[in-house]
């Protein structure tokens, strides 16, 4: 029986609440610095209340870009971000859902040495093997394109082992009633077994577009013209300069406009996002 303490039920929400300010604090700095002017965001105390320049400085990151010569307009680099971000959503579930169900279904030599190497490259971190991968697509031709920037990323151990690991808590009696029937291997892939892991699916799509909207190093060395530049990319530029101060509203205009789409996909998909994490459907 489970003991009525209003005391600790008060703190337990002060907590939680107090956490929130946390992480959403800095947030609304954010949003407050991208509707003020530069003028008064480098000014001391920097105001804690939104501003009147909200459309217009909006309007001029999305259409103009950060002002200085050779700026790009967000809405390329926006483009260019959630292109990446799902090619390598997309392509890593793709990849990662067919390895997995591979390995656990078909009875080949060596299958699960081959598993434990995949498995190995979790510790190989895109910037371990940076140098040698930029060599094959730059060999390849593939610099300042969009399979440059995604095709390296879309191999995933972790994906991989999450639908191998799903694959085999599937009942035996399924795969044996499915063979029964006549089901070719793809048949059964394709209307059994995808159809079940939606919810797995769902979850590693939040947590693949995620990683790909966040990525910097690999497109800052593969991209040398502005037109595939992504926004954390021309984020991270425009705050480096040394020539003279950074437009801080504008560059907060840009953070702003970075994290809503990334937010968007977690809001919309977070019913799935749980259930793919804490539920198997069989």
């Amino acid at each position: 029986m489970v003991e009525n303490r209003p005391f600790l039920t008060v703190l337990s929400h002060l907590v939680v609440l107090l956490g929130v300010a946390i992480i959403a604090f800095p947030v609304w700095m954010t949003f407050v610095a991208s509707t003020h002017s530069q003028q008064t965001m480098l000014q001391s105390p920097i105001p804690l209340l939104p501003g009147p320049y909200l459309f217009e400085n909006y309007k001029q990151v999305l259409t103009e870009g950060y002002g200085r010569v050779g700026s790009t307009a967000v809405t390329m680099t926006l483009t260019n971000s959630l292109i990446m971000a799902l090619g390598v959503a997309l392509g890593k579930i793709a990849i990662s859902i067919i390895s997995a169900f591979a390995i656990v279904y078909f009875r080949f030599p060596g299958r699960m040495y081959i598993f434990w190497a995949i498995f190995v490259t979790l510790m190989l971190p895109v910037e371990v093997r940076i140098v040698p991968t930029y060599g094959v697509v730059a060999n390849l031709g593939m610099l300042d394109s969009y399979g440059g920037l995604i095709i390296p990323l879309i191999a995933s151990a972790t994906a991989t082992f999450l639908f191998r690991q799903f694959f085999l808590s599937v009942p035996d009696e399924l795969t044996e009633a499915a063979r029964v029937d006549g089901a070719s291997p793809m048949r059964f892939f394709w209307d059994i077994l995808l159809p079940m892991s939606r919810t797995s699916i769902a979850a590693m799509f939040v947590i693949q577009f995620i990683y790909g909207w966040n990525q910097y190093l690999w497109p800052l060395l593969i991209t040398t013209k502005e037109s595939y530049y992504t926004v954390v990319m021309t984020v991270s530029r425009q705050a480096n300069v040394v020539d003279s101060v950074p437009a801080w509203n504008l560059l907060m205009a840009m953070a702003m406009l970075a994290m809503l789409p990334p937010v968007l996909v977690v809001v919309f998909m977070q019913r799935q996002f749980v259930r793919g994490l804490v539920e198997t459907e069989k």
